[in-house]
């Protein structure tokens, strides 16, 4: 579970993070703001002939110059912006449905210290670094979080409520002794993240069925022995377009790609650079204003991973855990939260996709902890 960040293109983080994850708190009705990069375009001439205009069979020589990957990346952004959405046939609009009371958790299950208030956490300044005994309880807890992410796929059905996706979670965490991270965080009032079509994250479960031909991002966190496993996955409801079913490929694609570049002394800048050159290919926004997280026994702290390019400075160390969950879109990367604070969709309506995972970071690599 991602939160949201100000930042300036090229330089890294702006002066100031957003108050915590899930985040959005402090961000309602809002739109993210994206600045290009000027680049050069391509200058063409009528070709001649010893000094004389050729007429009978006029030719075209293209002078080129080697452009920065920042420039190529601007002429996809301004391709994508031209043909990108038209290419897609939009569906209705999402829309909010009635939200069920908070469901219980026994009082025999430890439960992580923010539910004090409603009042979103820092983010902690410090990166979790952990010992042996520590990696086994984060193993133990993204295994679980594993298993149930797996599970609630299972039940992505069209007619299916997010409603009950929530609550199917919910029972499998507290019956293996575990607490759904989300629920109270902020006041956010749900045990999972559902987010449909074109919300980009922190989905709030509701009565709203699910549709032929959607797609569902599921997040899934569980707080296990005092550790968070945190991970997440869209996933295809019926009948997906090709466009859509091409969107979440390469999302998760990208996550991937963004792993592949971790291990001990690597620098956090790799991360985005790699997961945008990806989504360029194909034409796809990254979104920027929510980002990848430390997690461990705190649910959001540093490191920030920022998943586009950037050159925010920093190194990652071996045994360090944290997030990598990049949002990529159809459209542009600017984003709304709806008046319920936590809800945030793509202004132009295009579809996100999402995809999450809980890495270690090791001599050699990193090690995807949400798996099972």
């Amino acid at each position: 579970m991602g939160f949201s960040v100000s930042v300036s293109h090229g330089h890294g983080l702006s002066s100031q993070l957003s108050s915590s994850s899930l985040h959005a708190q402090q961000l309602s009705s809002s739109s993210s703001k994206s600045t290009l990069f000027v680049g050069f375009p391509f200058t063409s001439y009528a070709s001649t002939l010893h000094g004389k205009q050729c007429r009978s069979q006029p030719h075209l020589v293209v002078y080129s110059k080697r452009v920065s990957g920042l420039e190529e990346a601007l002429r996809i952004r301004r391709e994508r912006e031209l043909q990108g959405t038209k290419k897609f046939r939009r569906r209705p609009p999402l829309r909010r449905g009635k939200v069920s009371p908070r469901l219980p958790v026994p009082d025999h299950i430890p439960k992580p210290p923010y539910l004090s208030s409603n009042i979103l956490p820092e983010i902690s300044s410090e990166h979790q670094i952990h010992d042996a005994e520590g990696i086994a309880q984060m193993r133990a807890a993204c295994e679980l979080a594993a298993r149930v992410l797996d599970y609630a796929g299972t039940l992505v059905r069209p007619s299916v409520t997010t409603d009950q996706i929530d609550k199917a979670v919910h029972e499998m965490i507290i019956e293996a002794g575990a607490y759904p991270s989300p629920l109270g965080y902020g006041g956010f009032p749900k045990s999972v993240c559902t987010s449909v079509n074109e919300c980009m994250c922190h989905g709030i479960p509701d009565s709203r069925q699910l549709q032929d031909g959607d797609i569902i991002n599921i997040d899934v966190t569980v707080y296990l022995n005092g550790y968070h496993g945190d991970t997440s996955k869209t996933f295809l409801c019926g009948d997906v377009s090709g466009p859509l079913q091409r969107l979440v490929t390469v999302t998760e694609e990208c996550m991937e790609k963004g792993i592949a570049v971790c291990k001990d002394g690597a620098s956090f800048k790799k991360i985005g650079k790699r997961i945008s050159e990806h989504a360029e290919k194909y034409g796809y926004g990254v979104v920027e204003r929510f980002v990848g997280h430390g997690v461990g026994t705190v649910f959001h702290s540093e490191p920030i991973i920022l998943h586009h390019r950037n050159e925010s400075p920093g190194a990652m160390v071996e045994g360090q855990t944290f997030t990598i969950e990049p949002i990529l879109t159809l459209g542009g990367i600017e984003c709304n939260t709806w008046p319920d604070n936590w809800t945030t969709v793509t202004s132009d309506g295009s579809p996100a996709a999402q995809f999450e995972h809980t890495i270690l970071i090791t001599r050699t690599g990193a090690e995807i902890l949400t798996k099972c």
